[in-house]
């Protein structure tokens, strides 16, 4: 196992084990909705948005994890939110997720919205512990932390992504609006994750604009690496169907540009994400090996 791989099955542990700790228990009545919410935190996943802003505020020097936890967990209760949702009939209309059958298919379309809600509100009030008096961060860095998570996942972001998603099915979209699509429903968030992390790290304008460039290049590189997969990926690997975005007319990198050109387009992302990161120096080869990892992934 390398060191990349080391790291992230570590942190993937740690953040595993605080997902279930912060939600309200499953027993909490009402229990039907409390099983749902821990039933779509706990159904597995890399956890990559909570690692990378746990990676990125290492990078800018800050490494208390524990401190750091109500971000890390905030991230992926936002992320299993917008899954439970995106799975919907109305949606992408997907009967697994992650190996499992999805949230709606165990629950009931109702409770499913109702879990997503509950989840994404949640995030906030986790988030906003984290300011002193009662976390210790400064209130400014953590209102600036919110901004940055609550534009992300909004309509100027990931909705917005989402929105854009939808109409465009059925339809013959250009490079430009699916461009739009996958920069605010996938990469928005990981962004976020990113720059989160660094803001709580107390990052200097410098390192953040470095950690922006690295998120977008990253962004890009995974959902590229995403649409190939499902052309060409394995159900036992993924835990979703392969080839529902052809099914369902979506717009997808390999559809639009060609499975070759793709595959290239990804390369470019891996080398501009790594050049992203030069001012950090050596400190910067787990971000640069991450990208890679992603990029090559069969999951």
């Amino acid at each position: 196992m390398s060191n990349l791989e080391a790291y992230l099955k570590e942190k993937k542990e740690l953040i595993d084990l605080a997902l279930p700790l912060y939600l309200p228990p499953v027993d909490t009545y009402p229990g039907i909705i409390h099983e749902a919410m821990h039933y779509g935190v706990t159904a597995g996943g890399k956890r990559l948005r909570p690692i990378l802003a746990l990676a990125t505020a290492e990078l800018v020097g800050f490494d208390d994890q524990k401190a750091i936890m109500p971000l890390l967990c905030s991230l992926e209760y936002i992320h299993t939110y917008s899954l439970i949702h995106d799975d919907l009939p109305a949606m992408d209309d997907d009967d697994f997720r992650r190996g499992k059958p999805s949230c709606h298919r165990v629950f009931g379309e109702g409770i499913a919205i109702l879990a997503g809600d509950a989840l994404l509100t949640y995030a906030f009030e986790l988030l906003t512990s984290l300011a002193k008096p009662r976390g210790p961060f400064a209130e400014e860095l953590v209102l600036r932390m919110l901004v940055r998570i609550s534009s992300a996942i909004g309509t100027k972001g990931l909705i917005g992504g989402q929105v854009v998603d939808l109409e465009s099915e059925n339809k013959k979209v250009d490079l430009v609006t699916l461009e739009f699509i996958h920069k605010n429903k996938t990469a928005a968030l990981f962004k976020t994750a990113m720059v989160a992390g660094a803001i709580l790290g107390n990052g200097s304008k410098k390192q953040l604009a470095a950690i922006e460039l690295y998120a977008d290049a990253f962004g890009l590189a995974f959902q590229i690496t995403d649409d190939i997969l499902d052309v060409k990926g394995d159900f036992a690997l993924l835990g979703k169907e392969v080839g529902s975005d052809e099914k369902k007319h979506k717009a997808t990198y390999p559809g639009l540009l060609g499975l070759e050109t793709a595959e290239k387009l990804v390369l470019k992302c891996i080398a501009e994400g790594k050049a992203a990161l030069n001012i950090f120096g050596s400190k910067s080869e787990r971000l640069g090996a991450l990208i890679e990892y992603i990029a090559n992934r069969k999951v």
